[in-house]
């Protein structure tokens, strides 16, 4: 298997509500999707949003049996702490929960956490160690220059 994620998918209680967060509240622009999922394109990566019940079904569950706490967050990297901190003040504007303002972190970066409308937990950080590249992308191999 080849080491990469093609896909994430995330299930959600009321598709055009979550679809609206993400594109008004985000900024980000939903691909062209099948009835019942939407795909915005991720350059590399693409996220789903799919009912949580449709989605639990697919895996052979009940999303009724879902714990709230699923040990994972999903990361947004940035160029620059200023980034983030630009990033939360949108979120605070459009009147996102806050889980963790933006703060220097113990491992060397800065970020902060917010759960969209279905509780799925986001990081914004800003993690010096790593170079994003021009079309958003994130290297860890690339050298990082102090673009301050």
């Amino acid at each position: 298997m080849e080491q990469r994620i093609s896909l994430v998918t995330l299930g959600v209680v009321d598709l055009p509500r979550a679809v609206a967060f993400y594109e008004h509240v985000l900024g980000w622009r939903a691909e062209s999707s099948p009835p019942g999922v939407v795909f915005f394109d991720l350059h590399g990566v693409v996220l789903a949003l799919w009912p949580h019940d449709e989605l639990a079904k697919d895996m052979g569950f009940t999303a009724d049996r879902l714990p709230a706490y699923r040990g994972y967050s999903l990361a947004h990297n940035v160029r620059s702490e200023e980034e983030v901190d630009e990033i939360f003040a949108r979120l605070k504007n459009y009147g996102a929960t806050i889980l963790k303002q933006p703060q220097k972190a113990f491992w060397g970066g800065y970020s902060g956490y917010f759960p969209d409308l279905d509780g799925h937990t986001w990081e914004i950080a800003y993690n010096p160690f790593w170079t994003i590249l021009a079309d958003g992308r994130v290297s860890m191999k690339e050298i990082k220059s102090d673009s301050r």
